[in-house]
């Protein structure tokens, strides 16, 4: 082999060497390039996961806000619905009073009699109106005295009588289902 021959190899050698390395440079980029692309697929599909994660979490969020007011409206409906006639309520119960204090007297003409008779009709059918609405009037006869319910206007010592037994009712108390309209008025023993 002349030295011509040697060098033309050589060169020939080097060119080859080149075009693998230049090759092998242009696949390491194509690599490189992939996994930065699936790096960055990876990268999105994670970031679209937590997205999605964010979503659901605030969708059930506003799921359970949605049905708390639901709950909140109905109830407020249902005691709209339950006490809707407590303010007829309160104004009517004075009338009935009345009533029971003009029951109260003794009559002895015939006229005034009918009257009476007539007022104790009155009196009954204003009385079961109340009823079916839920009034109640509130137990006072020998009980233990309530706050909730009653209201001590005075306080008398007797004799074989616990402390705090109502005596004697000086007005009478009403409650609408669950709810005091007006607390009887009581004599309590201290």
């Amino acid at each position: 082999m002349t030295k011509e021959t040697e060098e033309a190899v050589m060169e020939e050698l080097e060119k080859a060497q080149e075009q693998v390395a230049s090759t092998e440079e242009c696949q390491c980029e194509e690599q490189e390039q992939e996994l930065n692309e699936e790096e960055q697929e990876k990268a999105e599909t994670q970031e679209l996961k937590e997205q999605v994660a964010q979503l659901q979490e605030q969708l059930l969020r506003n799921a359970a806000e949605l049905e708390n007011f639901k709950r909140r409206i109905n109830e407020e409906r249902m005691k709209e619905t339950k006490y809707r006639a407590q303010s007829l309520i309160a104004n009517i119960i004075p009338a009935i009073d009345n009533f029971e204090r003009a029951l109260a007297t003794t009559v002895e003409d015939e006229a005034t009699t009918t009257f009476l008779t007539g007022f104790k009709m009155i009196h009954t059918q204003l009385v079961e109106a109340l009823t079916k609405e839920g009034v109640e009037v509130i137990e006072t006869d020998g009980v233990l005295f309530d706050p909730t319910v009653h209201q001590a206007v005075m306080q008398e010592a007797v004799n074989d009588v616990e402390s705090g037994i109502v005596l004697e009712e000086l007005q009478k108390g009403y409650k609408l289902k669950d709810r005091v309209i007006r607390p009887a008025m009581v004599k309590v023993s201290e």
